[in-house]
């Protein structure tokens, strides 16, 4: 068992050289909410495959709760947790390594608040943040990544993305915030809120 990497913002890291067993990887996502005025709200984990030029292959390449698998059906969301927990993963994506499709450069995974305008609510009441990357063969946690910043007006976080990197994966720690959220996002990868 190796031990695991706490890695930091902007880091860019190896997945795959170091593990090159790695062929079936558990992205979990973690978040907690804050005390607000009591209004329960949903957040929700999805993954954006671009293309080498940072766009989204299609609108079928925004993996989510309303797609849950990308068309190469190597990328995949498991469930809408509308809970949260400072415990444990919230929400996982998982991806087969070597079943992305070869136009597939990058994957990008980010954390949104639903309806996040009709509530007035904000990164500001969200806690314990965090992304564990795991084998899913073995269950072993690789890297782990838990942001300090703490978001006042952002809907929407990208956290990570794996990206191709001679022949093998790397993480590129990202943690962007978005007060436009999602639909922010959407566009900068070629997409519409609509997707």
């Amino acid at each position: 068992m190796t031990a695991t990497i706490s890695l930091s913002k902007g880091q860019k890291i190896d997945l795959t050289k170091a593990n090159p067993s790695l062929k079936k990887l558990k992205v979990g996502l973690r978040w907690a909410k804050r005390a607000t005025d009591g209004v329960d709200f949903d957040l929700d984990a999805s993954a954006i495959l671009l293309n080498a030029e940072g766009k989204a292959l299609s609108d079928k390449h925004f993996v989510f709760y309303g797609n849950p698998v990308s068309p190469d059906g190597a990328v995949k969301t498991h469930g809408d947790n509308r809970q949260g927990g400072a415990e444990g993963d919230a929400e996982t994506i998982t991806i087969d390594l070597e079943a992305v499709a070869a136009d597939v450069h990058r994957i990008q995974f980010q954390i949104t608040i639903h309806d996040a305008a009709a509530h007035n609510l904000t990164f500001g009441q969200v806690s314990n943040t965090g992304v564990r990357f795991i084998d899913e063969d073995t269950g072993e946690v690789s890297h782990t990544y838990d942001p300090s910043e703490d978001y006042s007006t952002e809907t929407c976080v990208v956290l990570v993305e794996i990206y191709r990197h001679d022949g093998g994966w790397k993480i590129n720690t990202i943690n962007q915030g978005y007060a436009s959220g999602l639909i922010g996002v959407l566009a900068q990868a070629g997409l519409t809120a609509t997707a």
